[in-house]
């Protein structure tokens, strides 16, 4: 069974907005990700070998995997979907669907930021229903509960304190903004799957 293993981000640094160290601290908790998912992978993998999968310890670290696989996904996601310095691509499938599930592009970014700017740790993530392709944004708390089944995540902002404070200190709009000024569009679009 092979490994996770870390990618790098470091192409990040410099970007506009965010510090040199808020980039290397998130990139540090990210790989604390990703050792700890291999960790549970590796012993749940023995428990189940040795006969132990109905076991309460079983139970507990297969809970606990799916916390350390998501943020390390999620995180994933949301550095991969950074470093750009182009807005949308008006004529693109991705602003039509925002126009068309939204009412304008504007309307769908109020509502992303608004998402984002509640109280309480978590993602803002723009989903896409793959039932009838319908871009929704959603507050997920934690990395392992409240995504919407059977959805795809387009475009991943992580409001936890993590992402913003070295910088931002207790101003998260101001942190909305830079990631604004950051998104990697063409990594959202190639999101898309209807």
């Amino acid at each position: 069974m092979a490994a996770f293993t870390a990618k790098d981000y470091s192409r990040l640094i410099g970007m506009p907005g965010f510090s040199e160290t808020l980039l290397n601290n998130h990139f540090t908790l990210y790989q604390g990700y990703v050792k700890n998912t291999n960790t549970l992978d590796e012993t749940l993998t023995e428990l189940r070998k040795s006969g132990k999968g109905s076991d309460p310890a079983f139970a507990e670290l297969k809970r606990r995997f799916g916390w350390e696989f998501n943020g390390m996904r999620l995180h994933e996601y949301y550095f991969e979907n950074l470093g750009g310095n182009q807005p949308i691509n008006q004529d693109g499938r991705l602003a039509s669907r925002i126009h068309q599930d939204f009412g304008g592009f504007d309307e769908w970014v109020q509502d992303f930021k608004s998402v984002g700017a509640m109280r309480g740790i978590g993602w803002a993530i723009m989903y896409q229903d793959l039932s009838n392709g319908r871009l929704f944004n959603f507050w997920i708390n934690e990395h392992d509960a409240g995504h919407p089944a059977g959805c795809a995540p387009i475009l991943i902002m992580d409001v936890f304190e993590h992402a913003f404070m070295t910088d931002y200190g207790l101003k998260r709009a101001d942190y909305i903004n830079a990631f604004f000024q950051n998104i990697d569009w063409n990594k959202a679009e190639q999101r898309l799957q209807m």
